[in-house]
């Protein structure tokens, strides 16, 4: 099942391509209702998913999913990706905690062979976003190192050896979103004033706004972060650029002044830098990039369909008097909602004339629009009723992530979304590794609740269907409450810990029926 491809696409308020059926909330039907997967194949043409479908998953080496992926610096023993997941809970200067180094072993124990970065660590104390973040310094660097030891024995334990195993280092400044000291108070570093964003998350001072000194800075942070990352062991390091965090923000910094605004190129300096910077030190050691290829003017409930105990859909915010709106990246400023990957392909020319071989996709950001970044039934405490169908925003990021592979086809790409597809996700993970779509299919909040998945998959043995994350967005809801992340549904060392409990009563106002 496969649609044309084109550069611009309208996905409107409500996530449809105009013209689609409007649905209530309420009308949109759970994955676990679908018996058989030609029952959830016929519900994709009915509602006009432009997403690959199997109906057989296949096991072994015959399997897409179990190809090895060749790249330059390392060949990666099949296509199942573990996509960077924070736990919010490391210790406060910065190293792992007992709870980050589970899920760092879950992680290794997947049988996924890309580990995409593990979690996000701050390159600097000043730049985490929470103060239960890792950072890398010279004084946590052997904590570092010991992590990935413990992810990579955890991998040898499950899969017998460690042959095709890749794990690289996520490397972050959290910009706007910054919040090291306190989990309620944001300190913002920014690179321009946002007419939206700066009322939401709190007015900064003009002071926020980084200078070109500062910037020069944070290039030389990232780079040191990356030479002690390899120092660490790993085997690449990201360079984030999603989720409207700094490297993000600068993308849509088109009415910033100076060689860091105005221009893609300009707008594109700081990963220059960044990468130029790595090279010199390190000449053939490998970068990636996880990036939010395309973005959104931000989402609000309804307030004329919210309750006090249930927030509504999600509808952008009013726009008027900000047209055309031209802090979205990826995104055609006439509206501010229409995905128009341009600049993206730009970009990606950029990276490749960089050398960078691997972008790990995603799409804008779970601040300000997290049905987009995550698609799901249930919505975060801070978050609202699903917009549209679900299952639409997980074709929205393998549609993005199909255009970027045909104009880049060396480049290797990481798609991500599934969750949300729960039993279904092998079969559409299987027609996209097998037509092409993509090179690597990324895990993220599943591997909480079922970090065997991979394992099970590749093996021929039925989903446990008991361990599937249904997106009740309890691992966000947890964080953005001051807790730390993990599934409580489904995960019985959450399930069972004193968080669990005040989870609970922070939720207790809303009427979700699960």
């Amino acid at each position: 099942m496969s649609r044309p491809s084109c550069t611009k696409q309208r996905v409107g308020w409500c996530g449809k391509r105009q013209g689609a059926r409007k649905l209530k909330t309420s009308d949109y039907p759970k994955i676990s209702s679908f018996r058989t997967a030609e029952a959830f194949e016929s519900y994709l043409g009915s509602i006009d998913a432009n997403l690959p479908f199997d109906l057989r998953v296949d096991s072994g080496d015959a399997s897409p999913l179990a190809k090895p992926l060749a790249l330059r610096a390392f060949t990666v023993g099949n296509r199942f990706a573990i996509n960077p997941m924070e736990g919010w809970d490391a210790e406060r200067d910065g190293t792992p905690s007992a709870n980050t180094t589970r899920r760092w072993q879950r992680f290794g124990a997947s049988g996924a062979k890309l580990i995409w970065g593990g979690e996000a660590v701050a390159v600097r104390a000043d730049g985490r976003a929470n103060p239960n973040q890792l950072l890398i310094s010279r004084a946590s660097q052997p904590a570092l190192a010991r992590l990935r030891d413990d992810l990579v024995a955890a991998h040898a334990a499950a899969c017998g050896s460690t042959g095709g195993l890749v794990v690289g280092l996520q490397l972050t400044h959290s910009g706007r979103f910054c919040k090291p000291h306190d989990h309620k108070r944001f300190e913002p570093r920014i690179v321009y004033r946002h007419p939206l964003l700066d009322q939401r998350f709190g007015q900064p001072r003009d002071a926020a706004i980084l200078s070109d000194a500062e910037i020069g800075d944070l290039v030389a942070a990232f780079v040191a972060a990356a030479v002690m990352a390899r120092d660490c062991g790993f085997d690449f390091v990201d360079i984030k650029h999603c989720h409207g965090y700094l490297g993000h923000e600068f993308l849509s910094a088109v009415d910033r002044p100076g060689p860091y605004g105005g221009t893609l190129e300009n707008r594109s300096r700081f990963l220059r830098e960044i990468v130029a910077g790595i090279q010199a030190r390190m000449q053939d050691y490998p970068i990636g990039v996880r990036l939010s290829a395309t973005d959104m003017v931000p989402f609000r409930p309804d307030p004329a369909r919210s309750r006090p105990d249930l927030a509504g859909p999600g509808i952008p915010e009013d726009l008027t008097g900000l047209l055309p709106y031209r802090h979205a990246f990826g995104t055609d400023p006439a509206d501010g909602v229409t995905m128009d990957l341009a600049e993206p392909m730009a970009l990606f020319s950029i990276m490749r004339d960089l050398g960078i071989e691997m972008v790990n996709l995603t799409i804008s950001s779970p601040y300000y629009a997290p049905h987009l970044t995550r698609p799901a039934m249930y919505p975060p405490s801070d978050g609202y009723q699903a917009p549209e169908e679900p299952v639409i925003g997980v074709a929205r990021h393998l549609q993005m992530a199909r255009q970027l592979k045909e104009r880049f086809p060396q480049i290797a790409l990481v798609s991500s979304g599934f969750s949300y597809l729960q039993e279904f996700m092998p079969n559409v993970m299987q027609a996209a590794l097998r037509q092409g779509w993509t090179d690597s299919v990324g895990i993220g909040r599943l591997v909480l609740s079922y970090p065997d998945m991979p394992l099970d998959v590749l093996a021929g043995r039925p989903m446990q269907r008991k361990l599937l994350c249904r997106t009740f967005s309890d691992c966000t809801t947890a964080p953005r409450n001051g807790l730390v992340s993990g599934c409580y549904p489904l995960d019985r060392h959450y399930k069972h810990a004193p968080e669990a409990e005040l989870l609970k009563q922070i939720k207790g106002g809303q009427a979700q029926d699960r």
